[in-house]
């Protein structure tokens, strides 16, 4: 594992442990070149999947873009980083066993929404605002109309 304070290639594992969800394994390291300790997380991957974008672009599934997503609509929010990670962990882990490789944006952002949804209210609105493309405040008030405070569940369907 390349250091990331010098670059140097060796580094010695000095501690392991499973994270809370038990999706990853947590390992503290330190360089062998100038001694820093950084840490590291291991986790299955099942496959490469690809986001379909719109206009037909194409780029790998990045992990950590979900949870910096889902990390700004939760932002100042009572959502902790375990239950962010938890909601970014059971995505991708959907994502990886429903066989396909080609993953559309859209349906990433469907389970985020979901996910969301039942976490917290604002972000659910916050995610959506930019998931959906709000351009005026009027589709704030009718979106945020539809959400009932208690559990973020809809009303109307939406």
């Amino acid at each position: 594992m390349r250091c990331p304070f010098c670059g140097n290639e060796d580094s010695q594992v000095k501690d392991s442990r499973p994270t809370e969800d038990g999706a990853a394994i947590r390992r503290r390291r330190q360089c062998e070149a100038c001694a820093a300790r950084f840490t590291t997380f291991e986790r299955i991957q099942l496959r490469d999947l690809t986001v379909v974008k719109s206009g037909d672009r194409r780029e790998p599934f990045e992990r950590d873009k979900l949870v910096r997503s889902v990390s700004t609509a939760a932002r100042k929010r009572p959502v902790t980083a375990a239950q962010i990670e938890r909601l970014v962990s059971g995505i991708q882990r959907q994502l990886e066993t429903q066989g396909d490789t080609e993953i559309p944006s859209q349906r990433i952002g469907q389970l985020v929404m979901e996910g969301l949804k039942g976490l917290d209210s604002v972000a659910y609105i916050r995610f959506a605002s930019v998931y959906k493309d709000f351009r005026e405040a009027k589709d704030f008030e009718e979106f945020a109309g539809n959400v009932n405070e208690v559990g973020g569940e809809t009303r109307n369907g939406g």
